[in-house]
């Protein structure tokens, strides 16, 4: 059954181990392939992507990702051509287009903005070669800066375009408790009794953000995972329900 699929990369997936400031190409050539599968299967995919910050510290030859806000959106401005760059060679490799697009919450809460949006996504998939990569519009939008709301922006895309399952990939392997992976969470408020703050030192959020944006897209109607994107064919596998990372039934 053809699917309509919205993948999340975080930071932490697209960057090197040394530095977590430096676009990791051999990562996007591995997903790009699986994503590649993916349509050559008949799926449609939609890329949330992060690291366009990393992707501007690395440009600009800073040591360190700034602290300040401004700064923060400079490195985005950056290093946003520099993610695209990324993406577009790996895709040409498999013959895929990619097609950028930069969103803030503001344009999915506006009821104008949101039919806009919403419109140029539904032309893009009737492209089968065509992979739409969005982004938060960090130059000018601070709200994924401050709480790492691209897993967030994934979920409100996931439900703008209908999709059938959201996943989202990060440098852990689900949600743990005891340690242990969960591989199915049904009661979201007990599970996050295992949420910590903790997170990487190039992420901007932790679990518990994550566990936001899976009770959006779960409460619209929407199959959400989180799975280790470090490790390969986690996609296809989550795809055909096989057990790994954290599945999360829809609610409706």
């Amino acid at each position: 059954m053809k699917k309509r699929i919205v993948l999340k990369f975080g930071t932490g997936i697209l960057t090197t181990d040394a530095s977590g400031l430096q676009l990791d190409r051999a990562q996007f050539s591995r997903l790009s392939a699986e994503i590649a599968g993916l349509v050559s299967a008949g799926h449609a995919v939609v890329v949330i992507s992060s690291a366009a910050v990393a992707a501007g510290v690395a440009a600009l030859g800073l040591d360190a990702r700034p602290s300040s806000l401004p700064a923060k959106q400079a490195c985005a401005a950056v290093g946003q051509s520099q993610l695209m760059r990324a993406y577009e060679e790996s895709f040409a490799r498999h013959g895929l287009t990619a097609a950028q697009l930069l969103l803030t919450h503001g344009d999915i809460d506006s009821r104008q903005r949101r039919r806009n949006a919403e419109n140029t996504l539904r032309e893009l998939l009737a492209f089968p070669r065509v992979v739409p990569v969005i982004n938060e519009n960090d130059s000018v939008a601070v709200e994924e800066l401050r709480f790492g709301d691209n897993d967030r922006l994934g979920a409100e895309v996931a439900d703008l375009v209908r999709a059938d399952l959201y996943l989202i990939l990060t440098r852990t392997d689900g949600l743990k408790a005891g340690g242990q992976r969960v591989p199915v969470v049904t009661d979201l408020a007990d599970a996050r009794r295992h949420v910590t703050g903790d997170k990487g030192e190039h992420s901007t959020v932790g679990m518990g953000s994550k566990l936001d944006a899976v009770a959006f897209s779960t409460a619209a109607g929407i199959e959400t995972w989180i799975l280790d994107g470090l490790r390969p064919g986690q996609i296809a596998q989550a795809l055909a329900g096989a057990d790994v990372g954290t599945r999360f039934p829809s609610r409706q």
